[in-house]
């Protein structure tokens, strides 16, 4: 069974850096796209940004040139790194992959950014 654990999140001020990470159990890691998604309240869920199997990376708009994903395939683990923090970033942020026809989802990581 595919499981993503997403520790980390939390509370930042305006303009400072956060890192989530996610570690992945149950799927062929290094064979998967991996990718982190958010939630702000009462907005539907939206791509943040993606990794492929073979490092190509794709971002969201509002969120190119201050983040960045990246994954390390020994430790099975997904990495976001977000800079130049935002109040308008502040949302509960998801791990995700595909298995087959499956979507799998971490359980979500609240980043609350303060002006």
């Amino acid at each position: 069974q595919v499981q993503l654990v997403e520790p980390g999140g939390g509370l930042v001020q305006a303009g400072g850096p956060l890192r989530l990470s996610c570690a992945a159990s149950g799927t062929i890691f290094d064979a998967s796209t991996m990718g982190w998604y958010r939630q702000a309240p009462g907005k539907q869920r939206e791509l943040v940004a993606t990794i492929s199997t073979v490092w190509t990376t794709s971002y969201a708009g509002s969120v190119k040139g201050r983040f960045t994903i990246s994954r390390d395939n020994a430790k099975k683990t997904v990495y976001l790194q977000m800079n130049s923090l935002k109040p308008e970033d502040t949302a509960v942020y998801y791990c995700n992959t595909q298995k087959g026809p499956n979507a799998y989802w971490g359980q979500g990581t609240q980043v609350t950014v303060s002006s």
